[in-house]
């Protein structure tokens, strides 16, 4: 598995992907440059994806600002150590600290390695993922997307994909996650790529730094 470290593989990609599907081309062009947006592996990344579900940008921020700041290294047994009164005082909500507390668990006492999942089959992966309460296949897709450089990942349920995606092919109608990633499928083995390719789309249509949106 050939992961996407550099802009040079985003490079490939692409060409990759437009060869493969012309639609792609006019895309490509609307979108301008489409970044890499790679963090490093680990249990601290995967919280920051957790923390940005379903917040604005700025907010997401903010709490995992604070919560690094409160848990001083940002580890699993610190996040255990403090319990629910460090994720009050981080601001995170009730279902996010279950979230964090299942997977800091998950870590600590069953043998979690998240560094490893990086390297690890998608689907494998994905498993281990989706095995701890609260974190779901969104989560999942975005940590193998942005901390683990996975080349061939859609998350279809992501409501700005479906929307620049729906925009850039002139479907006229916004697609569900099965259409979504049943029309993905022939964007691999660079679906990785596809999905940076219409997020920086989404972005040019609302003229703002896109983020997923779960």
């Amino acid at each position: 598995m050939k992961r996407i470290l550099t802009a040079d593989d985003i490079a490939e990609g692409l060409e990759a992907l437009c060869r493969a599907d012309p639609r792609l081309g006019p895309v490509r062009a609307f979108a301008g440059p489409v970044p890499l947006r790679l963090t490093p592996p680990g249990f601290a990344s995967l919280v920051a994806i957790i923390v940005g579900q379903q917040v604005s940008r700025a907010s997401a921020d903010a709490i995992f600002g604070r919560l690094a700041r409160l848990a001083d290294p940002l580890a699993p047994q610190a996040l255990l150590d403090g319990g629910e009164e460090l994720y009050r005082a981080a601001g995170l909500s009730r279902p996010k600290m279950r979230t964090l507390d299942a997977l800091s668990r998950a870590v600590v006492e069953g043998g979690l390695d998240v560094d490893a999942l990086a390297t690890a089959n998608a689907a494998e992966a994905m498993s281990s993922l989706t095995a701890i309460p609260g974190i779901g296949p969104w989560t999942a897709e975005c940590y193998l997307l942005f901390a683990a450089g996975h080349p061939d990942v859609f998350p279809a349920r992501d409501v700005a994909l479906q929307s620049a995606v729906a925009h850039g092919l002139g479907l006229g109608v916004r697609p569900g996650e099965k259409a979504l990633a049943a029309l993905a499928e022939s964007w691999s083995p660079w679906r990785g790529v596809a999905s940076r390719l219409f997020w920086a789309y989404y972005a040019r249509m609302k003229g703002k730094e896109a983020v997923p949106l779960s």
